[in-house]
């Protein structure tokens, strides 16, 4: 069976996109689209910009959005997915891929989520921080202690892959968790370059902010199932598929039970859509030893 997947934040460089646009009419179009309805020019950033131009994140999220719906769209009647799935941002992706949800509507609660986010981030200051090597119960445990010594957020946020996590939280809080797990033998507990504490309770006022553009939003019913974040299930019910993306912006991204889950329902070939390589990666990780299971990205 044929699973599409689609990447989140982090997967964007200058020049993305351009390729689409000078060799699909579709592309075109839909980019023409999205400058309209973005109310600025996002393509001369994509195709031309700075990387930090780019990093604004009014532009970072539609952009990987934009590259990788379209990367969809360009590949036509072989676009024939039978379950999709999106690592935290990716998920919009994912669901419009699948009819979920219109192109328009898409990008429009995209541009939402990303100013959302922001404003949140600027509320209240957080970061992030890759941690390799560590068993995630043991993640889980020095996160939990961390948090009730200091009296700061500190959690687990993207279950990546068997021993790769990201924590999220206030900085003070992470900073000293990073010290802890690379007290107990991590490899690695790294402060990563982000804008704020994604996937946290710090963003609450943006799951606030985002819920009621989703209530306003119609969804329809997708061509495939669809794998959400939340709980690694796969869902087709247009409100459960509200609820679980009301629900993403503060809780963890089970990307590692959601790749076994598909597996598991028979995916056998898994298809990267958009800018990078990241989930090509953690899926080959993921499923690693397992031969009956072929990764690859969008060759067009």
């Amino acid at each position: 069976m044929k699973a599409y997947v689609f990447p989140g934040q982090g997967a964007q460089f200058v020049g993305m996109g351009k390729d689409l646009y000078e060799n699909h009419p579709i592309a075109k179009e839909y980019f023409g689209k999205a400058n309209e309805i973005l109310g600025f020019r996002i393509t001369d950033i994509m195709f031309a910009g700075t990387d930090e131009e780019l990093k604004q994140t009014k532009v970072t999220q539609p952009a990987v959005f934009l590259h990788s719906v379209i990367s969809a769209l360009c590949l036509g009647d072989a676009f024939q997915p039978e379950m999709v799935a999106g690592h935290s941002l990716g998920e919009l992706s994912a669901l419009t891929a699948a009819g979920c949800l219109t192109f328009e509507d898409g990008l429009r609660l995209v541009a939402k989520r990303a100013l959302a986010m922001q404003a949140a981030c600027e509320a209240c200051p957080g970061t992030m921080a890759a941690v390799i090597g560590l068993e995630d119960a043991q993640i889980e445990s020095i996160c939990r202690e961390v948090s009730e010594e200091t009296g700061k957020v500190v959690i687990c946020a993207n279950y990546n892959c068997p021993g790769q996590l990201v924590i999220s939280g206030e900085r003070e809080g992470v900073e000293v968790a990073c010290n802890r797990l690379k007290e107990a033998g991590a490899k690695r507990a790294l402060v990563l370059p982000v804008g704020g504490a994604f996937h946290s309770p710090i963003m609450q006022p943006a799951k606030e902010e985002l819920e009621a553009a989703i209530a306003a939003t119609t969804f329809h019913t997708p061509r495939c199932p669809v794998y959400q974040n939340v709980d690694g299930e796969a869902h087709t019910a247009p409100e459960e598929i509200k609820a679980n993306l009301i629900a993403q912006l503060t809780a963890s991204v089970l990307w590692t039970k959601e790749v076994n889950n598909m597996v598991a329902a028979g995916a056998t070939e898994f298809t990267e859509c958009g800018p990078g390589k990241a989930l090509q990666g953690m899926i080959s990780k993921i499923c690693k030893g397992n031969d009956a299971v072929s990764v690859q990205g969008t060759h067009m």
